[in-house]
């Protein structure tokens, strides 16, 4: 899942930025408004944290000028200012949830994966395919009830694949969700996860399957003859 981070405390963004991309979150920053408006006018997010006290746009501006074009990504208000008449304004213009700072990270994760769950409609606590279950709260792939141990890029295209199962995933889609836009490797770099995770599939019940010229389809493995 891709998110744009909008702080301009670059020692916030970098600390959370990190944090959030161990949680399996592709992140992109932006430390104004400009730059985050310019972003949501060309790249597509899972969702949006958006503080509101921004240099050259405060974020109610950014806010307003994406609801504006018809963006329904998801937004959550993150940032000091805790009155009600911010809370009530930033709402009134769109958002989706509000946390005051300090905050802590797992509520922060939480509500981010709540936000998400809705708007894709998703709202199934539990996500499963043959043998293969993922508890999304706690964000836990098990393979016939065993915990799978999976890198956070692994984590991230093995959920893309869960959630959109039946459809194939384009190499190119795969990348734009898990990789953030200033990731220096290539689009190539989808297949070494795709390898990876065939490996750890191996025998399991549920295999990764290339459709030539589509992508990428999770499915149900066929019982060898």
């Amino acid at each position: 899942m891709r998110l744009l981070l909008v702080e301009d405390s670059l020692k916030l963004a970098t600390w959370l930025g990190k944090a959030l991309q161990q949680a399996g979150f592709a992140v992109d920053s932006a430390h104004d408004g400009a730059d985050a408006d310019a972003l949501l006018r060309t790249e597509p997010y899972d969702a949006v944290v958006l503080d509101l006290s921004l240099p050259t746009m405060d974020g109610l501006t950014v806010l307003q000028r994406m609801r504006g074009r018809g963006n329904t990504c998801p937004v959550l208000i993150l940032t000091a200012r805790g009155e009600l008449e911010d809370r009530v304004r930033g709402l009134n213009l769109g958002a989706d949830d509000y946390l005051a700072k300090p905050f802590d990270l797992s509520e922060l994760e939480a509500r981010l994966q709540a936000l998400i769950r809705r708007t894709q409609g998703l709202a199934a606590p539990q996500l499963s395919l043959g043998p293969l279950d993922y508890e999304r709260s706690g964000r836990v792939f098990s393979l016939r009830g065993q915990r799978l141990l999976l890198r956070p890029k692994e984590h991230a295209v093995l959920e893309v694949l869960l959630t959109r199962t039946g459809k194939a995933v384009s190499k190119t889609q795969l990348y734009d969700k898990v990789f953030s836009i200033d990731a220096t490797t290539g689009v190539d770099v989808v297949e070494i996860y795709i390898h990876r995770l065939r490996k750890q599939l191996q025998g399991s019940g549920v295999a990764i399957v290339t459709l030539r010229g589509l992508g990428y389809v999770l499915e149900v493995a066929s019982p060898a003859v």
